[in-house]
Parts: C-alpha cells; structure tokens; sequence
C-alpha cells in the first residue's frame, strides 16, 4: 500500500537536465510509494516568460500557503539565452523571486559519503551555509556614467522631510556605479534564522562580515546579529550552541584548518560564493543540498547545483550523460 502523505506539496518545475532528473525522481522513487497531492507549478523559462514571470510569484504564495516546497534548478537568462528561448527579455532569478517574497534564508549542506573524501583533509564533518538571502548585490540598481560628474545616494524620507544626500564619488569620466540596500526586518529574520538552524542542528553559530571597511551597511548586519543572539542566549546556551563573529576573511582562513560541524552565517554575496567553494571541496554541487526557510517556518528544498547545461544537450542529442542525481534525491 502507498503511504498518504497528508499535507500538499508545492512542486516547482525548471529546466533543462534537472527537469529530467526531477520526472525521474518522481517515477522511480516517490509515486510508486507514495499518495500525494501537489500544486504544480511549471518554472520554465518559456512558461515564465509566457506569464510575465507571475508563476514564480504564486510559487512564493503557494509556498507560504502550504509549508513546503520543491524545487528543480532553472535558467536565470542573459542574452545568449533570451535569443536561444526567444524570450520577452532577460527574466530576473526566480531564486531571488521566490528569496523575496518568502524574506529567506538559505541554508546549503554538503552531503558527505565514505567514497569521496573532501580535498581538504582537516574536513570531518559538514559545514553548513547560512545565506541571508535577500537584497545586497542581488536587488541593485547600476547604470553605466558616460562621462564626468556627481554620483550620490539620497533618501527622501516618506513623512515629507527633509532628503539626506551623500556624495558617492565625483567622477572624472566614464565608468559605472551601483547602489544596493537591505532592511532591519530582513536581516533580523536572517539572524533569528540561522540562530534557530543551529538550535536544531546543535552546531556553532559563525557570522562573517567586513564592518572594518563597511562602518554602517556591514556593522549594522554585525550589531542586528548580536542582538539577536543576546535576545536567544537561553535557548543557545540550553542546546550547546555557541556564537561567534569575526571578520569574513579571518573566517575564511579559519574554515580552511577547522573541522567541520559549524553552520557559518554569511551575507548575501559571500554565501553565494562560499557555498560553492564548499561544495567543490567536500565533493561537488552534485552533493549538497539548499533548503530556503522564511521566518514563519515555510521551507523550499532543492538541490544547489544550476540546470547542468551541457548534459542536456548531450541528453537531447542521445547521448549518454553522467549526472549526479545525489542532491535532487535528498531535497
């Protein structure tokens, strides 16, 4: 007899050879045991541009409606891939879609197995990313300058008062600039986050930032962090977990020598980039997973690695292709 499961399942559909990989997750290991019931969501590139990109917002909702998700890689396209799928224009991340509307954060961990040893030898046990997962670099704004003149950031206060204006450089010719912003309940959400994963997970609490570089963006993520973890330190000090803050080069060099074991909060940028260097050294994206958590508990899992591009050409000439379905097993 198949096993009911209870609750709907939010099945988010992508791309290329992660679509295949996910149809045959489902027909060899879920639906011959399983009884389930899911809201389909086709994430296509085509079908996302077919809609405007609106599926990937009732995804978020229906996500948040049901508690939990799964995820297939898809294509976030740049030009090549606008005129490959002849798209309207070039979509932005679906991730970063489903990232906002859920105020996320990620957390990737490697998948260890006994025959495949990490490259770094002094890696015991996972490391786990804590990727705040909204704004910085991944909702900017940027403009090329094509000459001469005045860069600055300006608020303008939404009560009417009076703009506060900061000259950002001025500029002698051309060149580009880029502003990015976050907000206090978004990287609140990210602290009390990563403080809960660890109480779950029972592992050390890490949280890297440059705030001797950046005085205000960065140390404003540094104190929202600490006062959340003065505001948890009963349920912290109840579960063993410890806490600790350094700067994200210093963390760097320190997780290149430690152990394993730890879940190493990172800001937007430096997760993207530290989960990869983490999953290249324990093995590879084929073996990690992602799961993105929203504050209220909703849960999206996918796998970490991209839509393996070149396997699905490969796939779609009949040739035999090698990809490790590992990570879309787990999520």
């Amino acid at each position: 007899m198949k096993i009911r499961v209870v609750n709907p399942l939010v099945e988010l559909d992508g791309d290329e050879m992660t679509r295949i990989l996910w149809q045959w997750v489902k027909d060899r290991l879920l639906d011959p045991y399983l009884e389930m019931d899911t809201a389909y969501y086709d994430l296509h590139v085509k079908h996302r541009d077919e809609t405007d990109d609106r599926v990937t917002v009732e995804a978020a909702q229906a996500i948040a409606e049901h508690g939990v998700g799964i995820k297939c890689a898809t294509i976030t396209p740049n030009t090549a891939r606008v005129e490959e799928y002849d798209l309207k224009k070039a979509w932005r991340s679906p991730n970063a879609t489903l990232r906002g509307l859920l105020d996320g954060t990620v957390f990737r961990q490697p998948i260890m197995v006994k025959n495949i040893p990490p490259t770094v030898r002094t890696w015991k046990k996972p490391i786990i990313i804590g990727r705040h997962a909204y704004g910085d670099e991944y909702a900017n704004r940027e403009t090329l300058v094509p000459g001469p003149g005045t860069t600055a950031l300006v608020y303008t206060p939404a009560d009417g008062g009076e703009p506060v204006r900061q000259t950002l450089h001025q500029i002698d010719g051309p060149g580009v600039i880029q502003g990015i912003h976050n907000t206090e309940r978004s990287v609140r959400s990210f602290a009390i986050s990563c403080i809960r994963y660890a109480i779950q997970q029972r592992v050390p609490l890490w949280f890297a930032a440059k705030d001797t570089i950046s005085k205000t963006y960065h140390a404003f993520f540094r104190d929202v962090f600490q006062q959340e973890v003065d505001a948890h330190q009963s349920e912290m000090k109840a579960a063993g977990v410890s806490y600790f803050y350094t700067l994200i080069d210093d963390a760097v060099a320190r997780v290149m020598r430690h152990e394993g074991g730890i879940l190493w909060a990172c800001m937007n940028y430096d997760g993207d980039v530290m989960s990869d260097m983490l999953a290249s050294g324990f093995g590879s994206l084929g073996l990690m997973t992602s799961v993105l958590v929203s504050p209220d508990g909703a849960m999206e899992f996918e796998a970490a690695h991209g839509t393996v591009q070149r396997h699905y050409y490969a796939h779609q000439r009949g040739e035999t292709t090698s990809t490790n379905s590992t990570a879309t097993i787990y999520a």
